[in-house]
């Protein structure tokens, strides 16, 4: 009985990759042969959970704001110091998602881990979604809203912290210090431990997966110059400057990608 379900689990399988096209296919196939894959993701993979991009039409940097500030002058360093009120009313109304959950692309990555293929995700996102989907390695190049930090006392406080103070600024109860939220902001540098890994595990990776990002925002879009492996996959509705030096470029929304890809390696 047993063998009978498992070769009617197999054909199962079969049947179903037989119906993919030829690109998805080949994706596949470069999966099955890697064993050091690197995912490199933007804002692309976290739409599909309810979290708007930035650069598209509908981005949040397209918005028409009420006030004098552009929203990309809103998360600067410069407003965060100079006009923390603007800031804060900002950040809470349009980068914290409390409610939003990991899609089919995170789950499929953090699966993806587990067989022991995917070496380590590196992000541009602030969201958490990729360890709320089970993730463990994972880079993240811009911070998390998820953590939070006195600037003068550096007391740690949690996303919750920041809703719980609205609309004040929120305040450490400990010295009365503003708690910063550990995302990097316009005019901010990156956290050079974070670049350090980051690069180390695209250099040493033999396939590299960039999905839901432009690569305009550098320096985190410089990183992908250090691969140096055998397969580069892209995958994003819009063409990038990556294109041509991709091995394949799928232009499908990534979490159906990903998840029907890795459905077919089980």
């Amino acid at each position: 009985m047993c063998a009978r379900e498992s070769k009617r689990s197999k054909k199962h399988k079969m049947k179903g990759m037989g119906n993919m096209d030829g690109e998805m296919q080949r994706f596949v196939d470069i999966l099955k042969e890697s064993r050091r894959i690197v995912f490199f993701g933007g804002a692309g993979v976290s739409t599909e959970s309810g979290i708007p991009d930035f650069r598209s039409a509908q981005g949040l940097w397209n918005e028409k704001l009420k006030i004098e500030f552009t929203p990309e002058q809103l998360v600067s360093h410069t407003c965060f110091m100079k006009y923390p009120e603007q800031f804060f009313d900002f950040y809470r109304e349009k980068l914290i998602y409390p409610d939003a959950k990991p899609n089919a692309c995170h789950t499929a990555l953090a699966e993806l881990e587990k067989m022991g293929k995917l070496y380590a995700v590196v992000t541009q996102n602030i969201d958490g979604l990729h360890q709320a989907a089970g993730s463990k390695t994972v880079y993240e190049l811009h911070g998390s809203v998820l953590r939070n930090y006195c600037m003068d006392c550096n007391a740690p406080y949690d996303m919750q912290f920041i809703f719980d103070t609205a609309p004040e600024i929120p305040r450490c109860p400990k010295c009365g210090g503003i708690v910063k939220p550990d995302v990097v902001l316009y005019e901010e540098p990156l956290d050079s431990e974070v670049i350090s890994d980051a690069v180390d595990a695209i250099r040493m990776a033999d396939t590299l997966i960039i999905g839901g990002t432009s690569l305009v925002v550098y320096p985190a879009a410089g990183l992908i110059r250090y691969f140096g492996g055998k397969h580069l996959v892209l995958i994003n509705k819009s063409e990038t400057q990556a294109d041509r030096a991709a091995e394949l470029v799928i232009r499908r929304p990534i979490g159906e990608v990903m998840g029907e890809a890795v459905a077919a390696l089980r």
